[in-house]
């Protein structure tokens, strides 16, 4: 009798036990789930505004402002004196303000920017179908993948004697400086994209049934966004920089005057501030260009990927 009462004892401690490890397997269990779903929840609030200008804004003005205080001091205590070398930024922000008054800063900006755009979109669609050719097609990438990238290391303004001489003085020449410029680097980007997808991925799209065109835009070109993407920002710059080049070395009355033509009459005028003033606007085009466009198209694919921290 005292054998069965001892076994029951032992049997209810020993379910006892069980319920409690199951107790807290289950907690441990929900709290592994609550965390994941936390790690996965859109953050939905918006940013207060005193933290944006904080963080975002704050910064680069004080930076900027930093830049103009040197420039200013440089002058002002005698290091930099001669007006010819070096002006002063109100002499800049005069420049600035008879372009404006005259109406002529816009077609300034207006007639590189539209050229620095549409080059870029023809390079765009001359370099994404030769990348994906580079990247999945071995005999071409052995013939012409070390071309690729050694025109992308060959300095843009090259290619402006040969253009001139070639297409003559007009746009057509600028366009094709533009995309010698940037075909390379929009093509080396997306095969390195290409070269960064897990082989796992394309096994698994041909599975379900996306091969040919429809694994490339549904598997390959996704996945190999992020490399693209990097590719298209550096695309952009050897854009904008082979378009200066050509404006500042092929000048015609009938091209109509650039941000590059600017700065050469700066010089072929011996003004220092207009120099000046056109190196600006030539470095605030490109980055509004950046901020507006690429910033924004980088952190939604970072967030897309979890590489990114929502804020």
């Amino acid at each position: 009798m005292a054998s069965t009462e001892t076994n029951a004892k032992d049997a209810k401690d020993g379910k006892d036990a069980k319920d409690g490890r199951d107790g807290r397997d289950g907690n441990d269990l929900a709290g592994l789930e609550a965390g994941l779903d936390a790690l996965e929840t859109v953050q939905t609030s918006r940013t207060p505004l005193r933290k944006t200008l904080t963080e975002k804004v704050l910064p680069p003005v004080v930076a900027v402002a930093l830049v103009l205080a040197a420039w200013q001091f440089l002058v002002s205590s005698g290091i930099a004196d001669d007006p010819t070398k070096l002006p002063t930024p109100t002499d800049v922000w005069g420049e600035l303000r008879e372009s404006w008054l005259q109406g002529t800063l816009h077609e300034y900006i207006w007639t590189s920017v539209s050229r620095g755009l549409l080059g870029f979109l023809m390079a765009l669609a001359i370099g994404t179908p030769l990348g994906l050719l580079v990247a999945r097609v071995k005999f071409v990438r052995a013939a012409i993948g070390p071309i690729l990238s050694g025109l992308q290391s060959l300095p843009s303004v090259a290619w402006v004697p040969p253009a001139v001489i070639w297409l003559g003085l007009n746009n057509q020449m600028m366009y094709t400086v533009i995309l010698l410029g940037a075909v390379p680097s929009i093509a080396n980007g997306l095969v390195s994209g290409v070269d960064q997808v897990p082989p796992l991925f394309l096994r698994a799209g041909r599975t379900l049934g996306a091969t040919g065109l429809k694994g490339t835009w549904h598997i390959l070109m996704p996945a190999a966004l992020p490399g693209y993407l990097a590719g298209l920002k550096q695309g952009w710059a050897f854009s904008w920089r082979s378009l200066m080049a050509a404006e500042i070395i092929a000048s015609s009355p009938d091209l109509g005057v650039g941000l590059g033509q600017l700065l050469e009459n700066g010089r072929n005028n011996s003004s220092m501030s207009m120099v000046f003033f056109a190196i600006l606007l030539i470095l605030v085009v490109g980055i509004a260009i950046d901020l507006l466009i690429f910033s924004p198209l980088e952190r939604r694919v970072l967030r897309s990927r979890g590489l990114l921290a929502r804020s």
